[in-house]
Formats: C-alpha cells, structure tokens, sequence
C-alpha cells in the first residue's frame, strides 16, 4: 500500500486510466468481431460500412496510445484487404 500522498494519487489516477483504456479496447473488439462476422456471412455493403467506424475506433486508439500506431495501421491494411478479397468472390 502507497505511503506518500502522490503515490496514493498515483494509484487513482492509474486506476481511472486502466478502465477508461479498457472500455476503449472492449468497444474496439466488440466492433472488429462485428465486422468479422459481416465478411464470414459474405455481407460485404454493410462491411464496408463498419469499417469505417472500425478505422475511426482504431486510430483514435491509436491517438491515444491505447494501442500502438502501427498494430493499428497493421489491423487497417488487414482488414481492407480482407474487405476487397471478399468483394471480389
């Protein structure tokens, strides 16, 4: 257990930070299985859609380093190519 004043802070504030990382990450898996589950199902138009919101959720987690810069721009590479694979079959 924290002694110092700052330290006892420092454990809230990590606190805080830990499930605000957590929801963001959750909203993102929710969204990214969403769309895996339009492209098994061969629904490519409403694919298409979501994956604008999946872009929009992974850089702004990105942005805040919830997730690194590149495993986002890794997971958007993937999942376009993944789009036009299945759009074209």
């Amino acid at each position: 257990m924290p002694r110092r004043k700052s330290s006892r802070k420092r454990k809230r504030a990590d606190k805080k930070r830990r499930l605000r990382n957590l929801k963001v990450k959750q909203t993102l898996k929710k969204t990214i299985k969403k769309f895996q589950a339009l492209m098994a199902n061969k629904k490519v138009e409403e694919a298409k859609a979501l994956l604008k919101k999946v872009y929009s959720q992974l850089d702004k987690a990105a942005k805040k380093r919830i997730i690194h810069r590149r495993a986002a721009s890794r997971k958007k590479s993937r999942f376009t190519l993944r789009l036009n694979l299945g759009s074209k079959g």
